[in-house]
């Protein structure tokens, strides 16, 4: 759900590019960056630091792009995500607030359960993707985007006023908690050591606050953007560098930036906020109409309802789709063809993976073309090279859920 700007790491790597966001050198934009608590940690090791989406953040460490993304599969990594918007939702009528923006059914959450959900506009449009947790404490909590902060601030904002004008009990509050987010098959056996909760009665998509290697306060939820097992932990600003330095003494845990970021949340085929997704997209043809809770269906009363709903029973003019693609890496905006030559559609994210030693992509074609095992092409460099329509994820998930 991270978006990013275009920036190069120093092995070529390259992030996909945000709309009418570009990197500079940060000498440039030094002075108009925000830093997280942990921007001094980051350099102090080896972190080479980008703007991004507003925010000075590590690209990569001193270990290669590569080596991180393959570390995170086989262990665990560390990364500071600490740019994401983090909002408290409170008020009697905080459940009838949010389901006013958004696609899920938050009322049916339980305690301490949380939801992928969408905000979308009245044309069916993705205005951003966000995490809502229904949390024990009597509010709701609400991670979304950083590159969306300043409209879905102004969204949620507008929403508390007129519902607060209707005499309405609702409440929005911004929180100032650092985010880290430890991911990967040992994530919470490493966690383990410094909880005394039972991490194992702590399944995917749920949350808990507890103590964490002596630092008190903290929010975990078993949740991530990598596909891998792991946990977010929103900590006091404060307790941060404490936090993170207790996590990378243990050996599993290494420290990853953007690049792995981005490689790891592709294979899993998770949407890139700004890429795979934007305003000009519904839930469906962006293949997330499972974010549509069933009473809403039904009610149609979420925003873009009589778009979205109808496109559930029929078929849509273009979905998004995975793809693995022979020859050299395929790049967001390459034009995608059928086997006719025609242009058909556009990649919207690609790379090379490194798990699977394969390039991979996502992208948007007609509904006909959108079968798994259609054979396509896509033009790199103005040469064509084949290409085929795959299930995502490309790279199977391993989130923890108690069976």
């Amino acid at each position: 759900m991270h978006r990013t700007v275009s920036v190069v790491a120093s092995l070529g790597f390259r992030l996909q590019a945000q709309p009418l966001v570009q990197s500079r050198p940060l000498s440039s934009v030094q002075d108009v960056l925000r830093r997280t608590p942990l921007y001094d940690f980051h350099l102090a090791h080896g972190g080479k630091m980008v703007a991004f989406a507003g925010w000075s953040l590590p690209v990569q460490y001193r270990d290669s792009h590569v080596d991180s993304h393959l570390h995170t599969r086989r262990h665990c990594s560390l990364f500071d995500v600490s740019h994401m918007l983090q909002t408290k939702i409170f008020g009697c009528d905080r459940v009838k607030l949010l389901e006013s923006v958004v696609v899920g059914d938050i009322a049916e959450l339980k305690s301490n359960q949380g939801t992928l959900s969408l905000f979308t506009n009245e044309a069916g449009g993705i205005l951003d993707d966000l995490i809502v947790t229904n949390t024990s404490e009597g509010h709701l909590y609400v991670v979304s985007n950083a590159g969306c902060r300043d409209k879905d601030l102004a969204l949620m904002q507008d929403k508390v006023k007129e519902f607060q004008n209707r005499g309405l009990d609702v409440g929005l509050e911004v929180v100032e908690n650092a985010l880290l987010a430890l991911q990967g098959p040992t994530a919470a056996q490493v966690l383990q050591a410094g909880v005394t909760d039972d991490m194992k009665k702590l399944p995917f998509m749920t949350s808990a606050v507890m103590e964490v290697f002596g630092v008190s306060g903290c929010r975990v939820t078993r949740c991530g953007y990598t596909g891998e097992d792991g946990v977010e932990i929103s900590v006091p600003e404060a307790g941060a560098v404490h936090l993170a330095t207790a996590l990378l003494k243990n050996p599993e845990v290494k420290l990853a930036g953007l690049a792995a970021r981005d490689s790891l949340r592709l294979e899993a085929g998770l949407c890139l906020y700004g890429n795979d997704i934007d305003e000009h997209t519904t839930p469906v043809e962006g293949s997330l109409s499972w974010t549509l809770g069933k009473r809403r269906r039904i009610a149609m009363d979420f925003p873009g309802a009589k778009i979205i709903v109808p496109q559930l029973k029929g078929e849509v003019q273009r979905r998004r789709v995975g793809l693995i693609c022979e020859g050299a890496p395929v790049r967001a905006h390459s034009p995608i063809l059928n086997t006719e030559g025609t242009v058909i559609g556009t990649v919207t994210s690609g790379c090379p993976s490194p798990s699977l030693k394969k390039n991979v992509a996502m992208g948007y074609v007609p509904f006909k073309y959108s079968r798994p095992g259609t054979q396509l092409l896509v033009e790199v460099r103005r040469k064509q090279q084949m290409t085929v329509v795959s299930k995502m994820p490309f790279v199977p998930t391993n989130y923890y859920t108690l069976k």
